[in-house]
C-alpha cells in the first residue's frame, strides 16, 4: 500500500472535522469504486488508500497518533484497505449494492396492493347517477391468525439466518455491508408453525361485495376511490384501496360530448317543407320542437338545459339535435304521380325554390367552361 499522506489521500486539511472526513471518503470512495471501474488498477489502489486513510482518520485515537507520529504512529494497526467497515458502509454504499442498514425486524410489514375495478355504466345512470353492487376477487386478512401467519397458540421464531435482525453482512469485495435477509426478507423472524388456513400467508383470497355510490355527471375514465379495499397488507400491514373506474357504454339515441349531448332527428321532406311540430326524446322525458318552414338538412336546434350536469360544478349542457330530411321509400303510384307533377310545377321557378340546387349546377358550369376555355 502507498504511504501517501491520509489527509492528501481524501483531499482535506488536518483540521477538517470527522464528519467533513466521513463526507470526503465517500467522494473518493465512490468514484472509484471496484464495481464501477472494473479492470482500472488505478481506481482500485485509489480506492484502498482510501478505505485505508478513513480507518485511521476515522478513529480518535489513531488520528491523534498519526498527526503526531505519521505513518509509523499506526504501522500494524490498519487493515489495509479491506476492513470492516461497516457502519460507513451501510449508509455510503446502500446505492451501489441497494439495501443498506435498514431497520431490521420492520421491512416485512408493507401495505397491500391497490386494485381496479371497471364499471360499466348506461348513459342514463352516468348522467343521474346511481348506485350498485359489485363483487371482486381480493386478499383478506386470515381470521385464524390475525394476519401472523403462524398457527394459533404458536409464534414466530427468530430467522435462523440473520438472527432476528433482518440484515445480514454481505462480503462485496474489499468490504462488506448490510443486506436484507433473504431467507426472511427481512421481517427478523421465521413461522415455524404455519397457519393452517393461511398456509402462512397472513391473507386468504376471497370474493366480497361492495356497494358503490355513483355520484350524478360521472363520464368515461373518471375514478372513486374505495379506501382500505384493495388486497389485504402483508403481516399486518394496511390494506391497498379499491379504484372503480367509469366505463359508459354507447346509447342508441344520444352521444355525449363532455356536458353536450348530441343527437340525430329524422324527419320526411313535407314537414321539412312546410314545418311543424315535433316531439323530441331527452333524458328527462318528451319536449315539443317546433320546426319553421323550408328546414334543411344538417340545421341544429339547441334545447337548453337538456345535457348533463358536471360533476365538478358548472351549468348543465344542452341538448343538440340535428335534423336529417329522409326521402321517402316504397311509394305508391298515386305519390309517383304527385311528385312528378310536383316536379313540373317546382321546374318553372328554378333557382327561386331551389337555390342551392342551381347554385351547385352554376358553379359546375363554370367550371367545366373554364376546363373548355
Amino acid at each position: 500500500m502507498s504511504k501517501k499522506d491520509y489527509y492528501e489521500v481524501l483531499g482535506v486539511s488536518k483540521d477538517t472535522a470527522a464528519a467533513d472526513i466521513k463526507k470526503a471518503y465517500r467522494r473518493v470512495a465512490m468514484k472509484n469504486h471496484p464495481d464501477r471501474n472494473p479492470e482500472n488498477k488505478a481506481a482500485e489502489d485509489t480506492f484502498k488508500e482510501a478505505n485505508e486513510a478513513f480507518e485511521v482518520l476515522s478513529d480518535k485515537e489513531k488520528r491523534a497518533r498519526y498527526d503526531q507520529y505519521g505513518h509509523a504512529g499506526v504501522e500494524g494497526q490498519t487493515s489495509r484497505g479491506s476492513a470492516d467497515f461497516s457502519d460507513a458502509f451501510g449508509d455510503i454504499f446502500g446505492d451501489i449494492f441497494g439495501g443498506g442498514r435498514g431497520g431490521g425486524g420492520q421491512s416485512h410489514v408493507r401495505q397491500g396492493a391497490d386494485l381496479r375495478y371497471n364499471l360499466d355504466l348506461n348513459l342514463e345512470e352516468a348522467v343521474k347517477g346511481t348506485s350498485v353492487k359489485i363483487r371482486i376477487p381480493t386478499t383478506v386478512t386470515c381470521d385464524s391468525c390475525d394476519g401472523s401467519g403462524s398457527k394459533k397458540g404458536s409464534q414466530p421464531v427468530d430467522c435462523t439466518t440473520c438472527g432476528g435482525h433482518g440484515q445480514v453482512r454481505m462480503q462485496q469485495g474489499f468490504f462488506s455491508v448490510q443486506q436484507t435477509c433473504p431467507r426472511c426478507q427481512g421481517a427478523g423472524k421465521q413461522i415455524k408453525d404455519p397457519c393452517g388456513t393461511c398456509h402462512g400467508r397472513g391473507n386468504v383470497e376471497e370474493t366480497k361485495t361492495l356497494s358503490v355510490k355513483v355520484p350524478a355527471g360521472v363520464d368515461v375514465g373518471d375514478r372513486i376511490r374505495l379506501t382500505g379495499e384493495g388486497q389485504a397488507g402483508t403481516h399486518g400491514g394496511p390494506p391497498g384501496d379499491l379504484y372503480v373506474e367509469m366505463s359508459i357504454r354507447p346509447h342508441k339515441i344520444f352521444v355525449r360530448e363532455g356536458r353536450d349531448l348530441h343527437c340525430e332527428i329524422p324527419i320526411n321532406f313535407v314537414d321539412a317543407a312546410l314545418g311543424g311540430e315535433l316531439e323530441v326524446p331527452t333524458l328527462d322525458g318528451r319536449v315539443k320542437l317546433k320546426i319553421p318552414t323550408e328546414t334543411q338538412t344538417g340545421k341544429l336546434f339547441r334545447l337548453r338545459d337538456k345535457g348533463v350536469k358536471p360533476i365538478r360544478g358548472g351549468n348543465t349542457g344542452d341538448l343538440l339535435c340535428r335534423v336529417v330530411v329522409e326521402t321517402p321509400v316504397h311509394l305508391t303510384k298515386r305519390q309517383k304521380e304527385i311528385l312528378v307533377e310536383f316536379g313540373e310545377i317546382q321546374g318553372k321557378e328554378g333557382k327561386k325554390q331551389s337555390p342551392k340546387t342551381a347554385s351547385w349546377f352554376d358553379g359546375v358550369k363554370s367550371f367545366v367552361d373554364d376546363l373548355r376555355g
